[in-house]
């Protein structure tokens, strides 16, 4: 499986995000009604918008990004090495430009990496792309896939991967690395927690540390899929 993929080409990637605003009260109007039409499609008979404000974070006309973390495995002397960095902080605009930046620095030393991410085609990549386009940040060649190809397109999924084209089927991550035998990302926060550990106990290092977990877990679910060993975790580097 994936013959074609080395693993040493390939950005692991995984994102969180959380609400643009700290609660429905610091919309104003037109955005309080807007979030009231969206979330009609979701929310319970009984619920009204605010009921349901903290899903606001999955969406990029609603949300923000606060954590992108991407991992990169490669060698030295006694095996194999995961090293990860992260593009995080309250100044959004900010992030996303020192994310693309190191996208570009990719691109210009002629490198071309797939990125993957876990249910990244559907969530992480297009997040990242709208608030860039939000933001007015230019878009990286890598997510700027508007007209190509499916073939041009350099995005791996990990979940994708994993359906073998069963297009009603949803696995988490975490069921995923419990069947392979993978350490949790989970092991402190959710992704439900995050817009809480962010805006009620002001930790941003929690998240950043477990968005770093999770493109681990993704690194080494890539790894199951191909049939290789797994990265020692004390082979684990945060930049």
């Amino acid at each position: 499986m994936l013959d074609h993929v080395n693993v040493e080409n390939v950005l692991y990637i995984d994102i969180e995000t959380v609400p643009g605003v700290p609660s429905f009260d610091y919309w104003g109007d037109r955005m309080k009604k807007l979030w009231d039409k969206k979330s009609k499609y979701f929310r319970a008979e009984e619920e009204v918008a605010e009921d349901v404000f903290q899903r606001a974070g999955i969406y990029a006309e609603f949300g923000k990004v606060i954590c992108i973390s991407v991992g990169l495995i490669y060698y030295k002397e006694g095996g194999r090495v995961y090293r990860v960095k992260s593009f995080y902080g309250d100044d959004e605009k900010q992030l996303l430009q020192e994310f693309a930046q190191m996208l570009n620095g990719f691109e210009g030393r002629g490198e071309k990496p797939f990125l993957c991410g876990h249910n990244a085609k559907e969530f992480d990549f297009p997040f990242i792309a709208r608030r860039m386009l939000i933001n007015g940040v230019k878009l990286p060649t890598a997510l700027n896939v508007a007209g190509k190809k499916p073939w041009e397109v350099p995005f791996l999924d990990t979940m994708e991967l994993w359906k073998f084209g069963d297009f009603k089927n949803y696995t988490s991550l975490d069921l995923l690395t419990a069947i392979f035998d993978i350490p949790t990302p989970k092991d402190d926060i959710d992704g439900s927690q995050v817009a809480e550990v962010y805006y009620k106990e002001n930790d941003l290092d929690r998240i950043v540390t477990y968005c770093e977990k999770d493109t681990l877990a993704v690194a080494q679910l890539m790894l199951r899929y191909k049939g290789e060993n797994l990265i020692d975790p004390e082979n684990f580097e945060s930049v």
